[in-house]
């Protein structure tokens, strides 16, 4: 064991220049991410913003008991839990797809091309994506043209104020938005296969897909595994602009997430004690379900996380 940690401090100051550029990353998640973290000391107390923390009164469980008997709060839960979970399922192959079909194109200016359209809306900001969006689902917009030329629908609807089509809409505004970005991690990943693999593969009389399924596949799947772990993790999270540019008055009932409640209580109603309280116990959540989703991902495939 003192021989590991010899080598591996010999490795580091070997490699300092190297090991130097995380600093700024480490500095950044300390101050950002750590320190705000003493905060949440609040969601025990009566916080006042106009005096100091330490003054407020603690109150115990008191909000935590508050947001439980809370409606407002079960139906944010219901949203959240329904647009991460279509997210999941249909959301969550499509950039291993993507990356798969991207890697099987032969002409290397064609690829190029391909990957560098699919990155560019992950550059919009959702405040233009989400005008974008809301232009094509409106009257004479782009989906209604689509959906009367195709014969799908006999007249123009407002999809966006319908709150049955909300949950639906934050996906495929995803999608469109965020896979070619989320290919990335699947083509470095497939990058690094061994050309061999494929060489022998062909050799055995393996064809295209074959050679997909048992070489390409079975090499990122440790790479899927941690993604979906981090991805059931985080299912409690949602877009937080996304759902904001989305929403209005008439699909709240179905647009309201977590996040906006959280939002919605703690800077629109300046309830910071109550607004404290339920992202600490979402935080709490986030953590159960990544140990959990680590140990089902280690029983089911042996990779995991830890």
């Amino acid at each position: 064991m003192f021989q590991q940690r010899t080598g591996l401090v010999k490795s580091l100051l070997r490699q300092w220049q190297l090991q130097s550029m995380v600093i700024p990353g480490i500095i950044w998640m300390f101050i950002f991410c750590y320190i705000p973290m003493l905060w949440l000391i609040i969601g025990f107390m009566d916080y006042s913003i106009a005096k100091p923390m330490l003054q407020s009164p603690f109150v115990g469980l008191k909000h935590f008991e508050e947001f439980i008997g809370d409606d407002r709060f079960w139906r944010s839960i219901r949203n959240t839990l329904g647009m991460s979970a279509i997210k999941l399922v249909f959301g969550f192959p499509i950039p291993i797809f993507f990356a798969l079909l991207l890697n099987e194109i032969r002409s290397i200016r064609f690829k190029r091309t391909v990957q560098t359209i699919s990155y560019l809306p992950h550059f919009i900001a959702w405040t233009i994506f989400g005008g974008i969006m809301l232009n094509w689902l409106g009257e004479g917009g782009v989906m209604n043209q689509l959906m009367m030329g195709l014969g799908i629908q006999d007249r123009e609807i407002l999809y966006n104020s319908d709150p049955k089509y909300f949950w639906w809409i934050t996906y495929f505004s995803d999608v469109l938005k965020e896979t070619g970005w989320s290919a990335i991690i699947y083509i470095a990943a497939i990058a690094g296969i061994d050309p061999a693999l494929y060489e022998a593969a062909e050799l055995d009389g393996a064809n295209r897909w074959q050679r997909m399924w048992h070489i390409t596949v079975q090499s990122i799947r440790p790479t899927i595994a941690i993604l979906f772990i981090l991805a059931v993790a985080g299912m409690l999270g949602s877009n937080f602009e996304q759902i904001f540019m989305l929403k209005n008055n008439m699909n709240m009932r179905m647009a309201e997430s977590l996040d906006l409640y959280i939002y919605n209580m703690g800077l629109v109603s300046g309830r910071h004690s109550f607004s404290t309280a339920v992202l600490f116990a979402r935080s709490i959540v986030a953590l159960g379900l990544l140990f959990l989703a680590n140990y089902m991902s280690k029983k089911l495939t042996g990779d995991s996380i830890f």
